[in-house]
């Protein structure tokens, strides 16, 4: 493992991927080696391919699957897919198909796959020139404010909908619900409707609904939520997959747009700013992330980053979920500090809630307490070896941080770190804008960008 020039005495083995990739390319450079090439397939024939070279030595197949495996885990949940292709040296192609067997390392990635894009998943061996190639989407991302809108906003513990008329809100409303504990979806089904009717009752007309939503939506349907995480499957195919569809129904036959919250976040901040290539990090009960391409669009990607592997430290934190090691869940969330708190010194009573855990260090932190100091730093260490490694998947120009992780003066001490980091061990990614709106101007903006959504049908 390379020397770092920041390293955390509460974390001292953090193996930042980023930097295990370059170490890997070097040795790649000096010695013999191949091209390996991945492609993932996700719906509408979209796909995306990347290539790196590997050693050629029969030797070095577990140096070369250790590293590239982590790249293909990245790849299905920064973009998301069904289908993997990988092709160029075939003893690491079989051991990646392998993994991603019934019984294999990523048997969770293959089935959560599969349920998201209702296909069976599957890993084809191919040859290095067989691999195909990308075909991007670019889909339009919103900023739409012309006519009379509702922009919905649907959290774990409030929704909040906002009426919007050429792109001023005339209504805004917030409602404290329980969506996470509803076994029948009829719950948030009527309070999403409840929310859409008061929003139209305050316009003469309704053009357009947006919604911005935790979870993985495709074409308007709801795949994966965690607002209906006590939904029986059965029930949850049968009547959530088209809640948002039937319930806009209900207003009329206007336009409707569901998307990801993270994305919604990302096209707040590009509208506000004015510019695009916005990466989105909400660092809350989990990591939710979003990002605004180049073309002001989405990319149609799943960008589900709490997934994706940013430390190589085999015997780092597991994911409880996944049950994988290393992901970013664990690094920029409510876990992230939690987990920190022990290493620092900080007893938290194992009573609370995370939510309560993380105010306690919070409030330390308020006090200027040293330990609290250390774990937001240690988290901007986190994060300044991993923005250079997303970095990998996004061309990134700003990248916005939110959620209550990041709020108080331990947001800041974050920040600081991360650009020192950045600007120390990765001097190509040191002109990336890291910034926090203020919770104000979020909250208006999450509302008018989610209104923003669909276009209007002239």
């Amino acid at each position: 493992m390379s020397n770092l020039k920041f390293k955390s005495s509460l974390d001292p083995n953090f193996q930042p991927l980023i930097v295990e990739l370059r170490d890997f390319k070097k040795k790649v450079s000096e010695n013999k080696s191949v091209p390996f090439a991945i492609c993932v397939e996700r719906n509408d024939g979209f796909r995306y391919r990347y290539e790196i070279a590997v050693l050629e030595d029969p030797k070095e197949l577990e140096t070369n699957f250790r590293i590239v495996e982590r790249i293909v885990k990245s790849i299905l949940w920064v973009v998301g897919g069904f289908k993997v292709y990988v092709g160029g040296l075939k003893p690491l192609a079989e051991k990646i198909k392998e993994a991603y067997t019934e019984d294999g390392l990523r048997a969770f990635d293959a089935k959560f796959m599969a349920r998201v894009y209702e296909r069976p998943f599957e890993v084809i061996v191919t040859e290095y020139d067989e691999v195909p190639e990308s075909v991007h989407s670019s889909i339009p991302a919103g900023g739409h404010l012309d006519g009379c809108r509702i922009g919905f906003d649907a959290g774990g513990s409030d929704r909040k909908v906002s009426a919007v008329i050429d792109g001023e809100v005339v209504y805004s409303e917030e409602v404290v619900w329980h969506p996470k504990l509803s076994e029948d979806p009829e719950y948030q089904y009527n309070g999403i409707l409840d929310s859409f009717k008061k929003a139209a009752s305050k316009m003469p007309r309704v053009d357009a609904i947006g919604v911005s939503s935790a979870g993985i939506y495709i074409n308007n349907r709801i795949m994966v939520a965690s607002l209906f995480i006590k939904v029986p499957e059965d029930v949850f195919e049968e009547k959530v997959k088209d809640l948002y569809i039937r319930a806009a129904k209900e207003i009329g036959d206007v336009p409707l747009q569901v998307a990801n919250d993270g994305d919604v976040t990302a096209l707040a901040g590009a509208l506000e700013l004015k510019d695009t290539r916005v990466l989105g990090i909400a660092m809350g009960t989990s990591e939710a992330v979003g990002y605004i391409n180049k073309d002001g669009n989405l990319n149609g990607w799943l960008s589900e980053l709490a997934f994706v592997p940013v430390d190589l430290n085999k015997d780092a934190m597991v994911d409880e979920w996944s049950g994988d090691y290393g992901c970013g869940v664990k690094y920029f969330s409510q876990d992230s500090v939690i987990k920190l708190a022990k290493p620092a010194g900080i007893e938290l009573d194992e009573n609370l809630s995370p939510a309560e855990k993380l105010k306690v260090v919070q409030n330390l932190m308020a006090e200027n307490d040293p330990r609290a100091r250390q774990i937001y730093e240690t988290i901007g260490i986190y994060l300044g070896y991993t923005l250079p490694y997303y970095a990998e998947f996004y061309d990134i120009k700003y990248v916005l941080l939110l959620g209550r992780v990041t709020s108080g003066e331990g947001g800041n001490i974050m920040v600081e770190k991360a650009k020192e980091v950045l600007k120390t061990e990765f001097p190509e990614f040191a002109e990336i804008q890291l910034l926090m709106p203020d919770e104000k101007s979020r909250r208006v903006g999450q509302s008018i960008a989610a209104a923003s959504l669909p276009q209007i049908k002239k």
